[in-house]
């Protein structure tokens, strides 16, 4: 008999009987004859704790018991699991998505549904990280589909946030408006909405806000993320909910403000935090600090080294990366070094490739400002005008508006009237003018 086909039930009479031992014998003391004849006719599923009982007496492991695979394969899974999450949380996502593929593919993972949801949910992980998104976002729209609000809130929610995320960044900011918002509020239905759950999920639904330059929801939003972060009082909402309100200061121009509540996040980081998360805070706090003091960019530039080689550690991947490099390309244009931001705008660009991204929307401005910075005008109105394109088409309508405007000045200082027009043509359409 396969495993595919046998029960709960015919492996505990099998190893009964192979063990030359009664009914009675199996049951004595704790169980009664009669139940272990339930069970071994699978018309009874008996609870962990017997389950557990069971299989000492039966001399195997509950995991056998249950699922009907191997010792030896079991111990086999488990271990290339454990590899595959190292290999994600020290930055190798390729290596990392292999060996989660290899527990996917493997015959009896189905029989194993615990290892199965860590799999798939590293493998998403790992394709997010190695910057596939697009197979990521498939992968985590199936994870999504397939799990409970009702009996696993939290896995549930991480699928939704990180779904959201992806679709953000490819460009998708309205579908992932749309995946948060429909979280958010089934979440709320079911009672949850003062949790770190719907906090993260709010900052999420904030962020998409923010890339698509609804200004005014995204204010009232973080003011509210605030007030339930600081009501439920856990340091994981606090820090959630005052990293996303330093977005939201960034975009309205309060750069100060933000700076402000990038360091109250900060502050509340400890030594235990996801290393991503660590370092992506650290970026957000370098690039506020560049907007709002441009005169501490010597500053900024020294976080943003310490952070890239954190990135080059964990399990940021490629997107956290060039975002890094981008910054730091920032951070030498206004320290007087164009020609180093062009370099390192380059290398992120490079990590990147051709597909359309939020970041590579940066290191597009980025690389522009320092052309410019170098008189080399026809490269800069090139990749503004890319940057200002790819802008429009994933939605980001605030940071579209003001590269086409960008753009239209520096055409301006080059006597190209017509296309002048049109950028600022261009610029009013993404405000709504």
């Amino acid at each position: 008999m396969s495993v595919s086909q046998e029960t709960l039930g015919d492996r505990i009479r099998n190893l009964r009987i192979k063990q030359g031992i009664s009914q009675a014998q199996l049951a004595f003391p704790e169980l009664s004859d009669s139940y272990i004849s339930l069970i071994e006719s699978d018309k009874r599923v008996p609870a962990p704790s017997v389950i557990d009982l069971l299989a000492r007496k039966l001399n195997c492991s509950p995991t056998y018991l249950v699922s009907g695979v191997s010792e030896d394969i079991v111990d086999e899974l488990r271990v290339t699991l454990e590899y595959a999450e190292i290999a994600l949380q020290n930055g190798a996502a390729a290596e990392a998505r292999d060996r989660f593929a290899e527990v996917l593919s493997h015959s009896d993972a189905l029989a194993l549904p615990e290892m199965l949801r860590q799999a798939r949910w590293g493998h998403a992980l790992s394709l997010e990280a190695g910057g596939e998104l697009e197979e990521a976002i498939a992968a985590l729209k199936e994870i999504a589909e397939g799990s409970s609000l009702e009996y696993d809130r939290d896995h549930w929610t991480r699928a939704h946030v990180a779904l959201s995320r992806c679709l953000r960044e490819r460009g998708d900011t309205s579908a992932g408006v749309q995946v948060a918002e429909e979280a958010l509020r089934r979440l709320s239905v079911a009672g949850g909405e003062y949790t770190d759950a719907a906090v993260h999920l709010g900052a999420t639904l904030l962020g998409c806000c923010i890339e698509r330059g609804d200004l005014v929801r995204a204010g009232q939003l973080a003011d509210d993320l605030v007030v339930r972060a600081e009501r439920i009082g856990t340091v994981q909402a606090r820090i959630a909910a005052y990293w996303e309100a330093a977005y939201v200061a960034e975009m309205r121009g309060e750069y100060e403000r933000g700076v402000a509540l990038a360091e109250r996040a900060l502050s509340l980081l400890g030594e235990d935090e996801d290393p991503r998360n660590l370092s992506r805070l650290k970026l957000a706090y370098a690039s506020l600090l560049l907007r709002a003091r441009p005169s501490e960019a010597a500053r900024g530039k020294e976080i943003l080294l310490k952070a890239r080689k954190e990135i080059e550690g964990n399990a940021a991947g490629e997107v956290d990366t060039a975002w890094c490099l981008a910054e730091l390309a920032r951070a030498e244009t206004l320290l007087g070094a164009p020609a180093e931001a062009v370099e390192l705008a380059q290398q992120a660009l490079d990590l990147l490739g051709d597909a359309p991204r939020r970041t590579s929307a940066w290191a597009l401005t980025v690389l522009g400002e320092a052309y410019v910075r170098l008189g080399r005008r026809n490269e800069a109105l090139d990749v503004l005008t890319r940057a200002a394109t790819h802008l429009e088409e994933m939605e980001s309508t605030r940071d579209a508006a003001q590269a086409w405007f960008d753009l239209a000045e520096l055409m301006g200082e080059t006597g190209e009237e017509t296309h002048r027009r049109d950028a600022y043509r261009r610029a009013l359409v993404c405000v709504g003018l």
